[in-house]
C-alpha cells in the first residue's frame, strides 16, 4: 500500500471503519479485515496487483447497510462501487488505479450480476466467499439470522418457498440456498483449495445440527 503515505493510508482505514459501524456485525468491520487478510493471501499466491486487491478489499462492503436497510432490494457491490468512488477522490490515487478498484468491488458479490474478471477482481470475490463458509461462515450465519430475528433451525420447510429476512432466513436457509454452492464458483486456483477443507466443515457442521434438532445425538 505503498501509494498512500501511512497517514493517508490511516485516515482511509478509519474513514471504512466509521462507515462500517453503521453496518450489522455479520458484515461489519470485522468482516472486511478477514476479507483484506484473505485477498492479501490469495494475491501474493496469484500474483495480483496488491494495491487494487487491498483497496478494494477495504472497501468491497461499503454499501452493505444500504442493502441491509431496503432488505435486499439494493444491490450492495452496485452502491458500494459509488460510494468508494466518492471516498477515492478524496485521495490523490492514479485514475487507472481507481478504475480497477471499483471492478473489483462491482463484480464481488455472490449473487451480482457482474462476474469478475480481471485476477484482482477473482482474488477478492474468494476471499469474500471464504468467509461465507467454515467456521466463520457459520458463525456468520447464525450471527445474520439473529440480526433478522430468523428461528434456529427450518429444514423442515420447503426453503424455496421461504423469504430473505424473515424468521425462516436461518442460518440452515443460507447453507442450503448459498453456502454449500460456493466451493464450486472459487475463481483462483488458491481460493479452491481453502475452500475446499472449509466447505467440508461446514456441510458435517449442519449435518450434526439436523441430527441433533431430530434427536439423533
Amino acid at each position: 500500500m505503498r501509494i498512500l503515505t501511512p497517514a493517508r493510508w490511516s485516515e482511509l482505514k478509519e474513514t471504512v471503519r466509521a462507515e462500517m459501524d453503521a453496518s450489522s456485525a455479520s458484515h461489519g468491520f470485522d468482516h472486511v479485515l478477514r476479507v483484506y487478510d484473505l485477498s492479501l493471501k490469495i494475491g501474493r499466491k496469484e500474483g495480483a496487483d496488491l494495491t487494487v486487491l487491498g483497496l478494494a478489499a477495504l472497501l468491497h462492503d461499503i454499501g452493505r447497510k444500504e442493502e441491509t436497510a431496503s432488505k435486499g432490494k439494493v444491490c450492495h457491490a452496485r452502491v458500494g462501487a459509488e460510494k468508494a468512488k466518492k471516498i477515492l477522490d478524496r485521495f490523490d490515487l492514479p485514475p487507472s488505479l481507481k478504475k480497477e478498484v471499483l471492478i473489483c468491488i462491482r463484480s464481488h458479490r455472490f449473487r451480482g450480476r457482474q462476474a469478475p474478471k480481471t485476477l484482482e477482481a477473482k482474488a477478492l470475490f474468494d476471499a469474500d466467499k471464504l468467509d461465507s463458509i467454515g467456521a466463520v461462515g457459520v458463525g456468520r450465519a447464525f450471527l445474520f439470522a439473529g440480526e433478522v430475528g430468523a428461528r434456529l433451525h427450518n429444514s423442515h420447510k420447503d426453503l424455496s418457498r421461504t423469504a430473505s429476512y424473515s424468521r425462516e432466513d436461518t442460518a440452515y436457509r443460507e447453507f442450503s440456498l448459498k453456502l454449500v454452492r460456493i466451493k464450486d464458483r472459487m475463481q483462483t486456483e488458491t481460493g479452491r483449495k481453502m475452500a475446499e477443507g472449509r466447505h467440508r466443515f461446514m456441510v458435517r457442521f449442519f449435518k450434526r445440527l439436523e441430527d441433533e434438532v431430530k434427536g439423533r445425538k
